[in-house]
């Protein structure tokens, strides 16, 4: 019997269908794989840009213990331009800083670098966000002042030190404090934290 045209194109393309299911699900398979590719390759460089910075939660290193703990000594002490607190007991804010930075490290069983000008310090920091702020980071305004934090409870809750040339002593306060936002904030540069590289190993 004669085959008609239609069975004729059957009988020569048995797979002519399934051919196309196949290849229609190869092509959304791939295409599924190419949209996870690319989101997992944003991901990663959304990661990688993120800095290496500790998160203020994490446990305090022997420094930053010992950073809180020498700051505390300092409150009270008279201000003087251009004098050593471990020498006169009394300090300007470069003075104080450092001060704070050796005697801390000396305690850490670590050596700073020693006593340098705020201006020659404020080339030697990097800066951090406030999430990220730990004991030892400086709160630095528009004008080059700075201020110490010496004790984090939390990004919003902090304490900080420095010596107050208008108050002619070191002073500290806290960042839920009405002068914090008042005028730190206000006039605030943004939160830094000193190089590592200020900061060696004893012998």
């Amino acid at each position: 019997m004669r085959k008609s045209g239609t069975e004729k194109f059957i009988f020569k393309n048995p797979n002519a269908y399934g051919v196309s299911v196949n290849y229609f699900f190869y092509h959304i398979f791939s295409f599924r794989i190419r949209c996870l590719s690319a989101v997992f390759f944003f991901v990663c460089i959304l990661c990688s840009e993120v800095p290496a910075q500790k998160n203020p939660m994490q446990k305090q290193t022997s420094l930053e213990i010992r950073i809180s703990e020498v700051a505390r000594h300092y409150i009270g002490i008279p201000y003087k331009f251009g004098s050593d607190p471990n020498e006169v007991g009394a300090a300007d804010n470069s003075h104080l800083l450092c001060s704070i930075y050796e005697q801390a490290a000396e305690q850490a069983g670590l050596r700073f670098a020693g006593y340098m000008p705020m201006r020659i310090l404020m080339r030697n920091i990097v800066a951090v966000r406030q999430d990220y702020i730990r004991n030892g980071d400086l709160m630095v305004l528009n004008d080059g002042h700075a201020a110490m934090i010496y004790n984090v409870e939390s990004p919003e809750n902090f304490d900080l030190i420095y010596a107050s040339l208008k108050r002619q002593e070191v002073t500290s306060f806290n960042s839920r404090n009405v002068v914090f936002e008042a005028y730190w904030l206000k006039n605030l540069r943004g939160y830094y934290r000193v190089s590592e590289q200020l900061f060696s190993r004893r012998d």
